[in-house]
């Protein structure tokens, strides 16, 4: 297995593309249930900041719902982001849960599902307050 090092030609994931069937209700959910910084739109398309990666959603010539992509973000606490996002309606497809023990952390996800069907991870990497016995 390859490392990836600076010369790498492929790094940072910059922008990711969702497509929506409805570009109106989507770009609503993606700027102000989800609050990602609205960037710009250009005809079919709506651009979104999330911290260093662009998020991209328009319509395609055919949309069926759920795309196949998933989009995963980072959450602080995750229980607290699930909370906010249910008191705005928003579906969820999983609950949070634990997917992980780590030595220092625990990996948790939880899934929920925009306007479009498209499924959204939240992730959050929760430092272990207790050492837990293996």
């Amino acid at each position: 297995m390859a490392l990836q090092t600076e010369n790498s030609l492929l790094q940072d994931v910059s922008q990711i593309a969702l497509t929506v069937e409805d570009l109106p209700r989507a770009t609503a959910f993606y700027r102000d249930v989800l609050e990602l910084k609205f960037l710009f739109d250009a005809g079919s398309m709506a651009f979104f900041q999330c911290g260093s990666v662009r998020l991209m959603i328009g319509t395609g010539e055919k949309t069926s719902g759920a795309q196949g992509t998933i989009v995963y973000f980072r959450v602080a606490d995750i229980d607290a982001a699930a909370l906010v996002l249910a008191s705005r309606g928003v579906e969820f497809v999983q609950q949070p849960h634990l997917v992980a023990r780590m030595k220092s952390h625990d990996l948790w996800l939880a899934f929920v599902k925009d306007t479009s069907g498209n499924t959204l991870g939240l992730m959050s990497e929760m430092a272990r307050t207790t050492h837990l016995e293996d």
